[in-house]
């Protein structure tokens, strides 16, 4: 794996927006064929500028001149951090992105984290159990909109050491 001394992590703001939406399709469309978007280019793009990054809990990996190159997004529910979105760029994956993305994520989380992972991602689902994740549950896509069988994985918190 090539690490990239150059990409940086930060909050999204509003100007991103942009940024975010093109790296979370074109993640999608080409890394996740199987799993074809419900919906539309224009419509993802209100979707990440009227809600995921006014939730303030955005985080991009940004690289030389400004290019944001990746993104994650969490979201916390029932004593959970879920981790719902993580991607990177198609041509900068393998370089660190992912890993940088997922450890600012985890450098803050005080209780377990979990996320949902397509059953057919190979690629993906290899990068989170190499980073601790253990599968859990497994769905037939009954309860995903792109009707694909998926995987929930969890990551219990660090233990916090008090001496």
């Amino acid at each position: 794996m090539k690490l990239n001394s150059d990409v940086i992590t930060r909050a999204a703001t509003s100007a991103d927006v942009g940024g975010v939406t093109d790296v979370f399709l074109r993640a999608r469309k080409e890394l996740m064929p199987f799993a074809p978007l419900q919906h539309t280019d224009y419509a993802v793009c209100c979707w990440i500028a009227d809600w995921l990054i006014p939730t303030g809990r955005v985080t991009v990996a940004v690289a030389g001149q400004g290019l944001i190159v990746g993104m994650a997004a969490t979201s916390e529910a029932d004593g959970v951090l879920w981790l719902d979105q993580l991607y990177v760029f198609p041509s900068r994956v393998g370089q660190g992105i992912g890993t940088r993305l997922l450890s600012e994520v985890l450098s803050n989380a005080h209780l377990p984290v979990h996320l949902h992972c397509f059953a057919e991602n190979i690629r993906a689902r290899a990068f989170y159990e190499r980073h601790g994740f253990v599968a859990i549950a497994f769905g037939d896509g009954s309860d995903n909109q792109e009707g694909c069988p998926d995987v929930v994985y969890a990551l219990q918190p660090r233990e916090v050491r008090t001496d």
